[in-house]
């Protein structure tokens, strides 16, 4: 879909560049040389193989010894410019004839060719030659590669071509602004107004309930035993997608336990739990973060078409009567709330009117589903599109699907996108109360196990047994298909649900480890984050615009001690804030915005009274970090001053420094300048004077700063006012934005490890690809479900071709889940393939039959506080 690698250039342009720049100094050292004067007809005559006639040989070798005039020879001989300078009426004489390089004055009229000419009319002429050769021939001056070593080039240096992280704090991202603007027009237009689940079930015309076609699948529940995955939050960044689409490809999975291999088998049905693409669901999204990485990981069949809509799913392959017969791996896929961003429309294209992801095949038609597997289990796909719940068409669907269907004995698993429990329990809030009522008034208990997504983590909690119903025996989080990283420690502490205790039975990564990541805000926020200093640098010179320039600065400099140095410091910072609230209102609009912004990022779980004190010290912090380096740059413009460093000579120092260079270094006996200037009627020096100036930004500022601390402000014009604020402003810049960003990465440190406010914010800063993991299921013979987590602590950054898939025969109508290797690319160091890597962080056993199952882990989990 649109991430094909494209090779470089396989031309080498070496030779026709050392060739170029070899005849360049050749005519430059020649110069005028190349022509006698004296010996015209001779140099009409001669021609480079003159060079090596017998009668001359003995000749040439006798002035071998001589340099200087077998430099003379070359010159006249090989490097004679062809015509001269009467040949070319048409241009300037100073151009072409020789006059430039005469050293004094020149005795008339000179009809030799100018160095810089022969130098100009050289490199043309070979750029010319070459550029004819390489579109006429396609050699490019060189010899062109083989057959084997273009291949083996070819693989060298054909790479994935992968997304970054999304830069979810860059103030330039475009998509960025996209997801706000998508965002606005779906909580504003579609919740409430407009929602793709209500046409859905318009569309859908069969009222048989549970027997509807495009909402109930049943092409596993003949099978003895079915292994099956689950994933959620694909489609960030590719390296980290890629890990897990890697994983989930492979025909098997061995992993070491204790002293024994466990194999285990791909799964037949994978799930994905929603937000398949960030940060908004456009098709350069889907194609580029989802479908590109699956493609690769497990490429769909030959016949396929990117272009092509799935009119009459399922479509199943050539020689395949019904969806049963189909034995290669199936998708689902619910939608979560980053693809309800522009109501459901790219992921109904994307998914329900298409039939493969990658290797997938996918007979879904519509955003939500029931799933009837062996043994009695099933799988309930609800789509809580952005109001956390689901619709009522949808609950009368699974509600009649319970009625009917479902028997007294059978197990659901419920799949949402976010987990309801650990968000109502972090933000005080109730939702989902359709899921709540589908869950308690129906299922009545047949509901083993909960999953979901939307936090980028892996924690499971499970029931404490107690004499009360028990609606939900375990609880599974696992959003680490791809997306950035979310902390576990925050919701350490969620312990109850439908009156029924849990315990955290596992946690990845574990509470320990993901505080000690929350540090990474004040240590590589700026790093992970640079493109925030667009907004954060303009900030701070809005809330100290007022305040420039500070022209009474002396008392600091005079103080001898350092300790009345820095008292005296502060103390004019006091000051200047005392000045900008009584004065400057500029600055003070700019603080009272940043005061009202900074209240209402806090997470709305905190109440009005902690909000407001934790805005007013975070703006606080970053008023008084803005005062402070507007006084450093203040000061440090006020030293160079006293020292005669700047403002010494006016705005065009750097000019006048120039000209006094040109006129020593670089005379002009023939009044070329003088000419130049006068054609260009004053623009030729005056160009260059005012563009030194743009470059001289300290003097411009110095010598503007003296002027209104003598004149005071309104002695300067409009446009020299501007002018003075974008000096102050370059300098202000590049001083601010490693400070704002470390005060904002702190106070995200803080509120995250302190307080357990802005896990959202505070990780999604840090774009963390590592940590990622999927879970594997396994509905054995005897209709219990044993669940393992799987995960990749380190993602690999760099990949290349796998040398297993490139050298697997390919078969052209062979489905590539078929192939031992299915997957194009493997890590570029063997040790930090996925494959290599992977280990179990939980495994437990869920019962059939055993209502009251613990759900203690079997395998190693992270370690828990």
């Amino acid at each position: 879909m649109g991430c094909r690698p494209v090779p470089t250039s396989k031309f080498n342009l070496g030779f026709p560049t050392v060739l170029s720049i070899a005849c360049c100094v050749f005519y430059s050292h020649c110069g005028n040389r190349a022509i006698l004067r004296e010996r015209p007809l001779d140099r009409r005559n001669s021609h480079w193989f003159s060079f090596w006639k017998k009668e001359e040989r003995n000749t040439w070798l006798a002035k071998f010894i001589r340099m200087s005039e077998l430099k003379d020879q070359v010159c006249s001989s090989w490097f004679a410019p062809v015509g001269s300078a009467s040949d070319y009426p048409l241009l300037s004489k100073w151009v072409i004839y020789g006059e430039l390089a005469c050293n004094g004055s020149c005795t008339g009229s000179s009809d030799e060719i100018s160095p810089i000419y022969s130098l100009w009319a050289t490199f043309i002429g070979l750029y010319i030659a070459n550029y004819v050769v390489e579109r006429s021939t396609g050699w490019a001056l060189t010899h062109p590669l083989s057959v084997q070593e273009y291949e083996k080039l070819k693989k060298k240096q054909m790479k994935p071509d992968f997304l970054d992280m999304v830069p979810w704090y860059s103030g330039t991202s475009a998509d960025l602004f996209k997801t706000v603007f998508d965002l606005l027009v779906s909580v504003t237009v579609f919740v409430g107004r407009f929602d793709m689940r209500m046409m859905q079930a318009a569309m859908s015309k069969v009222h048989g309930g549970a027997e509807q076609g495009d909402l109930l699948y049943s092409q596993f529940n003949e099978k003895d035993d079915l292994w099956f995955d689950f994933m959620a939050d694909t489609g960030d960044g590719g390296n980290s997608s890629y890990t897990v689409a890697r994983l989930l490809a492979q025909p098997s999975i061995n992993l070491n336990r204790g002293d024994s291999m466990l194999n285990l088998p791909r799964g037949d049905l994978l799930l994905i739990g929603g937000d398949l693409a960030y940060p908004n669901p456009s098709a350069f999204t889907y194609e580029r973060r989802l479908f590109c990485p699956f493609e690769y990981a497990l490429q769909p069949p030959s016949w396929y078409k990117e272009e092509h809509i799935a009119v009459n799913k399922p479509e199943v392959p050539s020689g395949v009567s019904e969806l049963k017969q189909y034995n290669g791996p199936q998708c689902f896929v619910i939608p979560g709330n980053h693809d309800w961003f522009d109501g459901l429309h790219t992921f109904m294209r994307y998914i329900c009117h298409k039939s493969w992801l990658g290797g997938w095949f996918m007979p879904q038609k519509k955003s939500y589903f029931a799933l009837q597997l062996p043994k009695r289990w099933w799988v309930f796909g609800l789509d809580l599109a952005l109001h956390g719940d689901i619709d009522v068409y949808q609950f009368k669907f699974f509600s009649e699907l319970v009625k009917e269907k479902v028997g007294d004995d059978d197990c659901v698993i419920i799949m949402t996108h976010e987990p309801n429990w650990l968000l109502d329990w972090y933000w005080n809030d109730v939702s989902g109360k359709n899921v709540s009522h589908l869950i308690c008034d129906y299922l009545k208990g047949r509901c083993k196990l909960r999953i979901a997504g939307d936090l980028h983590h892996y924690m499971r909690h499970s029931f404490v047994k107690s004499d009360g119903p028990v609606h939900v025996q375990h609880l599974l989080v696992n959003g680490c298909g791809g997306a950035f990283l979310h902390p576990t420690h925050v919701f350490g502490n969620f312990n109850k649900l439908y009156g029924t205790s849990f315990d955290c039975k596992a946690a990845y990564p574990s509470f320990e480890d993901s505080s000690r990541i929350a540090l990474g805000n004040i240590l590589k926020f700026r790093k992970k984050n640079w493109q925030f200093d667009f907004i954060g640098g303009i900030i701070y010179f809005v809330l100290t615009f007022s305040m420039f320039p500070q022209c009474k600065l002396g008392h600091i400099l005079r103080d001898d001690s350092f300790s009345g140095r820095l008292g005296s410091f502060f103390g004019t910072v006091w000051n200047s804030f005392i000045c900008m609230l009584e004065h400057s209102y500029v600055s003070l609009a700019g603080a009272l915005i940043l005061l009202i912004a900074a209240i209402a990022f806090v997470p709305s779980k905190v109440s009005r009274k902690k909000r407001a004190i934790i805005g007013v010290i975070h703006v606080s912090a970053h008023l008084a970090a803005a005062l402070v380096l507007m006084l450093l740059l203040e000061l440090g413009v006020e030293t160079c001053i006293r020292h005669k460093l700047l403002a010494t000579s006016g705005y065009h120092t750097l000019y006048q420094w120039y000209r006094s260079v040109e006129s020593e270094h670089f005379p002009d006996p023939t009044g070329l300048r003088a000419r130049i200037e006068q054609w260009t009627f004053g623009l030729y020096p005056a160009c260059i004077k005012y563009l030194m100036s743009a470059f001289d930004v300290p003097e411009v500022m110095a010598v503007t700063r003296s002027n209104i601390c003598k004149a005071g402000m309104e002695s300067l014009s409009r446009g020299g006012a501007a002018i003075y604020y974008a000096s102050v402003f370059l300098y202000f810049w590049v001083f601010s934005t490693p400070v704002v960003s470390l005060v904002f990465g702190s106070y995200l440190y803080i509120c995250i490890n302190w307080l357990h406010i802005h896990f959202d914010e505070a990780f999604s800063s840090l774009r963390i690809a590592n940590y990622k993991a999927f879970t594997r299921f396994h509905i054995t013979t005897d209709g219990d479900l044993e669940v393992f987590t799987l995960a990749v602590d380190k993602v690999p950054k760099e990949w290349k071709l796998d040398p297993d898939w490139d050298g697997e025969p390919k078969q052209p109508q062979q489905l590539n889940h078929n192939r031992k290797y299915p997957s194009k690319w493997s890590a570029a160091s063997p040790q930090q393939d996925p494959i290599h890597t992977v280990k179990i962080v939980d495994h437990f056993v869920i019962k059939q039959t055993d209502e009251f199952d613990t759900g203690a882990s079997n395998g190693p989990v992270s370690s828990l506080t």
